[in-house]
């Protein structure tokens, strides 16, 4: 496994902040993001190793991201992905360490040339996983997210919110591939449509989830957005609502790969996995 490699632990007084890392990185989650990056590199004939390496690099972002959210400051979750949270598993400033090196690492491989020959095109990499990370993207929707808890936030401020918490980082899986093939930015328009819904769909998914779930499944806390008074887009469309807005998003991401054949199947299937999925 990547992170198996990635992560050896040295022998040394490093040792258990690797260890907190690969509690974080190894074992449960879904791994939807780096599937995305194959499944768009899939539909330009990028390398296997070259793809692989972009998603183990945009998951040591999502990981890092979750670390940081379960700690006491913001989410304060005692549990994720169905063990102890890295805080609770070690300490706070372990768990802090292990974040941040995830994310130090994440640009550590987009730079590296064993991910691409062209350095124009590592360092596009590494400014589009730096703008959809940042508070352009999923730290300003983290933001927006804590603000929540003590505003009240219409339907747009929500979408908002979500697009880039969520959606941001979806998005940057999409592009990578595009940016990887040399696809000139007004070649990229289906692709980011494709990644801006299935982005909003999947938010939905875990907002439905959020509140008909089982927790035991999500191998997390459930509704606790609720218990913080957040406006989600349950709260505010309803649950048959919310479904119906979840579906039509799928549909409409899937009408994105119109162009393409076959080879776009498993972007397909993903986008019916995020609305499907019972964790």
């Amino acid at each position: 496994m990547a992170f198996d490699r990635l992560l050896a632990v040295p022998d040394d007084a490093r040792a258990r902040l690797y260890e907190a890392m690969r509690h974080a990185a190894i074992g449960g989650g879904k791994r939807l993001r780096p599937l995305l990056v194959q499944a768009t590199c899939d539909l330009f004939h990028i390398g296997r190793e070259s793809a692989l390496r972009v998603g183990l690099a945009v998951e040591c972002i999502h990981v890092y991201s979750l670390v940081h959210d379960d700690l006491p400051a913001m989410d304060d979750d005692d549990l994720r992905r169905g063990k102890p949270t890295v805080h609770k598993a070690f300490d706070e400033a372990t768990a802090i360490l292990a974040g941040d090196c995830l994310h130090d690492l994440a640009f550590e491989i987009l730079s590296d040339a064993d991910t691409h020959a062209d350095p124009f095109v590592r360092i596009e990499l590494v400014r589009a996983l730096a703008a959809s990370s940042g508070p352009a993207g999923m730290a300003g929707g983290q933001m927006m997210d804590l603000a929540a808890e003590n505003a009240r936030f219409d339907l747009a401020t929500v979408t908002r919110l979500q697009n880039l918490k969520t959606g941001a980082l979806i998005g940057f899986c999409v592009e990578a591939a595009a940016i990887m093939a040399r696809v000139p930015v007004e070649g990229r328009t289906g692709l980011h449509g494709y990644a801006r819904d299935i982005g909003l769909a999947f938010q939905i998914a875990d907002d439905l989830l959020d509140v008909e779930g089982d927790a035991d499944l999500a191998g997390k806390a459930l509704g606790k957005d609720a218990a913080a008074g957040k406006e989600t887009f349950v709260s505010l469309l309803g649950v048959e609502r919310a479904r119906e807005q979840a579906h039509m998003l799928v549909a409409q991401a899937k009408a994105h790969l119109r162009s393409y054949g076959a080879e776009a199947d498993l972007l397909r299937a993903i986008a019916d996995y995020i609305v499907e999925r019972d964790r």
